[in-house]
């Protein structure tokens, strides 16, 4: 077969064939020329390639384009193999350009003079390919997908292929003269011909079938069309008559398998996407702004899934049906609902809905461990959105909305800082990144320095002085405030920072309060444990120890003022979330420990007293130490090595040694301050939860060798060298110091000639060791190391997260006197009582009238609930089919508009640089093969009106030469 090139086409458009092949039908006789058709005879050309190797096409080939483009070819072929499929639609597509082009100037050799018809011989070898491809695919793997294989007939093949490759005119024209055309008909994969000129973004030809009334399959094209990001075919669909009414938007393929359609029959095992995924939720998930607006102003919405422990009739019946399918349902709506996509154009208020749904996403996280990744991530995700939002403010305006929320509905009083609502949700809900972003420290750092706007840009020098003199003036101070609370100077003390450095400086006060204590006993004590000293001979050696020293005196009112501090603190946070900080947990618990060691001693100083009293009433001797005195009063007289364990000063002693330790280990709440220390206390707190952890495997391996060391040792009590292991108490002192390398190896050592018990003993004290110093504690070096490494990593979102924790405790209004000076009323707190006891009356009455009112209505109500559900229903389908418009926006609604906007801008830019050249280069082939039919097809007419004129012509020229003689 000799292949010549066209004279009247160029490169993209292809080679003709020539008539005289035997490869297609080799007894046709040969034809004369049809009428008004000339054959314009050309030299012969040298053969340039085999037949089997198809010549240069412009649209997608498995060998002319990447992989990722052979790719998406493998997924639309309906032939048996990839290279069997290229050369039948290569030589097809040749075939096909000779059928479209009746009237086009064939190419013929100079020896055939009566060739065939162009349009049979044409339509001869375009039937045998397509039965050949048939027959392959029969044989191929088609067997997978269709057990009796494909029944397409001729005329239906080429309409697939016409569909398929964007020959308009061909489609056009069976669509309006084929009689017996099934346009609905589908190859072995089940795609029709809707599907393929969706699936290859040939946006003429998806229109042309959906003006066709009966079109099947449409909302598998408009899914398809949403998977692969094609906006303007999704508008075309969007426009069918089916998607009138909205509801086809808002179900699933699974919802609608009840009707009586095949709007989803490709999809019906769920091959391509899931049976829950609606058009709004595959939008959402392909990040598809463009598309996801478009479905939102349908009246398009993703339904929050229900609570994971919902006990409604439709959450357990999807989970008794098939519990898995019911999970991955609900993980595709989340998905739908965390796309920045569906966030930035469903909600009014996208920040606060990706907070909250990022929330919920980190505790479905937790309950539902097996997508516990995937939760994980979507959560993330939420936050990398609010972060990406606060990015792209401009001005202090835009930064403050979006901290503070809508203010204009609650503004805040004229003297009152910015609530800062979104950055007390972001720390509840641990989003570290937008807390420690820079717009936000920037923000968070000009309200510490509120009023001190001069002390900001001081020097640490300068700051330190200022400390300095609050330290020193810091009683002066108070009472400046408690008589001028809203002078100058007061409105300086309401300052976070000065309240900061107020509080502070109480807190070391109250620390060296502590120290000074203990300082007369610093060189040691001055009577002896066994030793009684007394003022006079008559006094109850008991209440010369039991009295309280002038500075534990002062400890007291610092005490009870931190107490009356963290009153109010539950009182304005509720128990709930007082509970959820540890430092709270904390203060609470080395408050309780004070009190509960006060207490005590009190207790004994009373019965001291009462011990005095009674020789002060009783005995008439001058020395008490001859007299003879009750049990109950002289055990009030004796040393300290005579005092029963549970004595009451005793018991104040140790916990009063327990509160100091807890009362030091609060500097490092104060340590986030400082960008050095802050890291550092950041890193001891991970440690001491990996601690916690840790201690789970360590208390179980060391009661487990406790308890059987000391069933092997507890028949040898006496019987060796030392009591250890003998007794449960001496068993878990031997055990818990041989982890320090306290203990010695005689330990398990008998006195007798017992050598198994001894071996065993031998052995298991061994794997003790082994198990706790070699294994166990070096795995609890290396979390801390895991856990230090992490934070070292970050430590700058670390640092300033725990920095803003620490700023916005002082942000709030009230506590501007530390303790013990927040003991003492200020003429400003009875103020704010008296109001608040006017808005607790106001709104008792007004709930009381609410109460009668409702009560009386109560009866109409119930009367029309029947009739009024229906409406309701109604009515909410409307609002969420049409969204009104706001007619006069609140300043934060612009602001968030105006935001979103530069979101979307940006992700639009984002992605069309990350796309690749591929697909552009894809696009543009598809582009050019849609163009290269429309040329043909006008070529074909050219042709045509060129025959005719030249048929008029010669006519004319006829008639004229028999006019003359």
């Amino acid at each position: 077969m000799m292949l010549f090139p066209s004279p009247s086409s160029d490169a993209g458009v292809g080679l003709r064939v020539s008539s005289s092949s035997s490869s297609f039908s080799s007894s046709s006789p040969p034809s004369p020329a049809p009428a008004g058709q000339t054959f314009l005879p050309q030299p012969p050309r040298p053969l340039q390639r085999r037949a089997s190797a198809p010549p240069p096409r412009t649209d997608t080939r498995p060998g002319s384009a990447s992989p990722r483009a052979s790719l998406e070819w493998i997924g639309r072929c309906r032939g048996a193999s990839l290279q069997q499929r290229g050369q039948r639609r290569s030589s097809a597509h040749t075939a096909g350009d000779e059928a479209l082009c009746p009237g086009e100037q064939l190419i013929q050799t100079p020896h055939r003079r009566a060739p065939a018809p162009a349009s049979e011989v044409m339509h001869r070898r375009h039937t045998t390919l397509r039965e050949k491809g048939r027959r392959q695919a029969v044989r191929g793997p088609a067997y997978m997908f269709n057990e009796r294989g494909t029944s397409l007939t001729a005329e239906e093949e080429r309409f697939m292929d016409a569909a398929e490759y964007g020959n308009i005119p061909v489609v056009r024209k069976m669509l309006d003269e084929s009689k017996t055309l099934n346009f609905n008909c589908v190859d072995y994969m089940g795609q029709n011909a809707l599907q393929l000129a969706v699936g290859n973004e040939h946006l003429e030809v998806t229109e042309l079938l959906l003006k066709k009334d009966g079109m099947a399959r449409i909302g598998d094209a408009l899914l398809l069309a949403i998977s692969k990001g094609y906006v303007r075919i999704v508008e075309a669909i969007l426009a069918h008559p089916a998607f009138a009414g909205g509801l086809r938007l808002t179900l699933s393929p699974l919802e609608q398998e009840l009707r009586d359609d095949d709007f989803y029959a490709y999809d019906e095992d769920g091959t391509r996407f899931s049976h829950d995924v609606t058009p709004v939720i595959l939008a959402a998930h392909c990040q598809e702004y463009e598309i996801v607006h478009i479905l939102l102003m349908k009246g398009a919405r993703i339904e929050r899934p229900h609570d994971y422990f919902c006990k409604c009739n439709e959450c357990m019946e999807k989970q008794r049906r098939d519990s898995f399918s019911h999970s991955r349902s609900r993980m595709n709506a989340y998905k739908g609902l965390a796309s920045a996509a569906y966030l930035s154009l469903s909600s009014e208020d996208p920040v606060l809905t990706a907070l909250e749904l990022s929330n919920e996403l980190a505790r479905l996280a937790n309950i539902e461990t097996e997508f516990k990744n995937d939760y994980r991530k979507l959560s993330m995700q939420c936050k990398d959105f609010v972060v990406g939002v606060l990015d792209l403010c401009r001005d202090t305006e835009e930064v403050e909305a979006i901290l503070n929320g809508d203010v204009d509905q609650n503004p805040p009083a004229e003297l009152q800082r910015p609530c800062l609502s979104r950055i007390k949700l972001s720390i509840k809900y641990e989003v570290k990144k937008f807390v420690a972003h820079p717009n936000c420290q920037q923000q968070l750092l000009t309200i510490w320095y509120e009023n001190l706007s001069g002390l900001r840009q001081q020097s640490i020098g300068v700051k330190c002085l200022t400390v300095l003199g609050v330290t020193v003036g810091l009683p002066f101070l108070a009472i400046a405030y408690w008589i001028m609370p809203c002078s100058k100077l007061g409105q300086i003390l309401r300052s976070p920072f000065m309240k900061f450095v107020a509080h502070a400086v109480s807190f070391t006060i109250f620390l060296a309060l502590l120290v000074l204590n203990a300082s007369d006993r610093f060189e040691g004590v001055k009577n002896l444990p066994n030793e009684t000293i007394t003022d006079h001979p008559r006094q109850v050696f008991r209440v010369k120890t039991t009295q309280f020293s002038w500075t534990e005196l002062l400890i007291m009112k610092w005490v009870l003022g931190m107490i009356w501090s963290e009153c109010k603190e539950i009182w304005v946070d509720g128990p709930r979330e007082y509970v959820m900080h540890l430092w709270n947990v904390l203060d609470f618990g080395m408050l309780s420990i004070f009190v509960a060691s006060f207490t005590a001693r009190l207790m004994a100083f009373l019965k001291a007293s009462k011990a005095q009293l009674y020789v002060d009433l009783h005995v008439p001797n001058h020395d008490i130490s001859n007299a003879s005195l009750p049990a109950d009063v002289a055990y009030f007289t004796y040393a300290r090595n005579r005092w029963r364990p549970s004595d009451p000063q005793i018991i104040s002693e140790g916990l009063y040694a327990i509160a100091v330790v807890l009362s030091f280990s609060r500097i490092a709440y104060i340590l986030p301050a400082n960008e050095s220390f802050g890291p550092l206390q950041i890193s001891l707190g991970r440690t001491v939860k990996d601690i916690f952890k840790f201690m789970v495997i360590f208390i179980m391996v060391f009661v487990a060798f406790m308890i059987g060391m000391f069933n092997l040792y507890s028949y040898y009590l006496g019987a060796k060298y030392n009591p250890a292991f003998t007794t449960v108490e001496e068993s878990f002192k031997t055990l818990f110091w041989s982890i320090f390398g306290l203990s010695e190896v005689i330990s398990v050592v008998l006195k007798y000639d017992h050598k198994f018990i001894e071996n065993i003993g031998y052995v298991l004290y061994g794997v003790y060791n082994v198990t706790m110093v070699v294994v166990l504690l070096n795995m609890l070096i290396a979390m801390i190391n895991s856990s230090y490494q992490e934070i070292e990593e970050d430590a700058d979102v670390e640092w300033k997260f725990a920095r803003a924790k620490l700023w916005l405790s002082y942000f709030d209004e009230g506590r501007t006197l530390p303790a013990p000076f927040n003991l003492v009323p200020t003429p400003k707190s009875f103020y704010y009582l008296i109001i608040r006891i006017k808005t607790c009356l106001i709104h008792l009455c007004k709930g009381k009238a609410h109460r009668h009112d409702s009560e009386l209505e109560m009866g109409m109500i119930n009367s029309r609930q029947k009739v009024d559900r229906h409406r309701v229903n109604l009515r909410s389908r409307e609002e969420s089919t049409l969204k009104k418009p706001i007619k006069h926006p609140t300043r934060y609604q612009k602001i968030m508009k105006r935001l979103i906007k530069r979101y979307v801008l940006k992700a639009q830019v984002d992605r069309e640089n990350d796309e690749v050249n591929e697909g552009e280069l894809k696009e543009i082939k598809q582009d050019i093969s849609s163009l290269r039919y429309e040329l043909l097809e006008e070529k074909s007419q050219a042709t045509g009106e060129l025959a005719d004129l030249i048929q008029q012509l010669s006519d004319k020229f006829g008639r004229n030469a028999k006019k003359q003689p």
